[in-house]
């Protein structure tokens, strides 16, 4: 899935002609701390709630308030991932899409964002949880699945932590059953460390509760 596929049309961009106060009003209404900025419908930067808040006259348009304007953006083939590193790395509650000539095309939201790893990750999934702490050289996915399957299972989802400062990675796995017994015994054999499992049928159900809270504070 690609940046241009979470496009929302539910979140239009500011005029450079717009005021503090008119922009300010927008993302109450779209929940948002920031919003694009088009002049002459090319992309001029996102502002943030913030910075509005810091200046002294709100109804001045938004190219008096402001000479300069960050402009962080992906393009319209960049991958989910890339897109979700992004607002990451920037903090932002939206990221423009564009097209290769820098064209506004649209933009996608973290609330967006949250919605589609809702609807499509496994979290909705039943299974269980295994979270593994190793050496980052020892690590291999084809062993860790092998050990999984070995025993009649299949990993659903997993993730990776790592620290600059460690040697060490956690290894999330979300696994197909809630019966998780086999399968740590098998990891123990091969000396892995387990630093925590989730397998008991009311932690799927409370899963499962506070997944279906989840979407329906997104219908919102």
């Amino acid at each position: 899935m690609t940046a241009k596929d979470l496009i929302t049309d539910e979140i239009p961009p500011l005029k450079h002609t717009d005021s503090g106060t008119t922009a300010l009003r927008w993302m109450d209404e779209f929940k948002v701390s920031h919003l694009p900025v088009l002049k002459n419908n090319n992309f001029v930067g996102i502002v943030s709630e913030s910075a509005i808040f810091d200046k002294e006259n709100l109804d001045d348009s938004l190219d008096k308030l402001f000479d300069h304007l960050p402009r962080p953006y992906v393009f319209d083939n960049a991958h989910v991932y890339e897109v979700l590193y992004k607002i990451a790395e920037h903090k932002i509650s939206i990221i423009p899409v564009l097209r290769e000539d820098e064209s506004y095309l649209g933009c996608t939201s973290i609330h967006q964002l949250m919605k589609l790893i809702a609807n499509t990750g496994s979290i909705k999934e039943t299974g269980g949880i295994i979270v593994l702490e190793l050496n980052q050289v020892d690590y291999s996915l084809a062993q860790i699945a092998q050990i999984v399957e070995s025993n009649n299972a299949k990993i659903l989802s997993s993730y990776i932590l790592t620290s600059p400062d460690s040697t060490k990675m956690e290894v999330t796995l979300k696994i197909n059953q809630v019966d998780l017994t086999r399968i740590i015994r098998t990891f123990e054999r091969y000396d892995y460390t387990i630093s925590a499992t989730y397998q008991k049928s009311d932690y799927n159900d409370d899963l499962k509760i506070r997944y279906d809270a989840l979407m329906n504070y997104l219908k919102f």
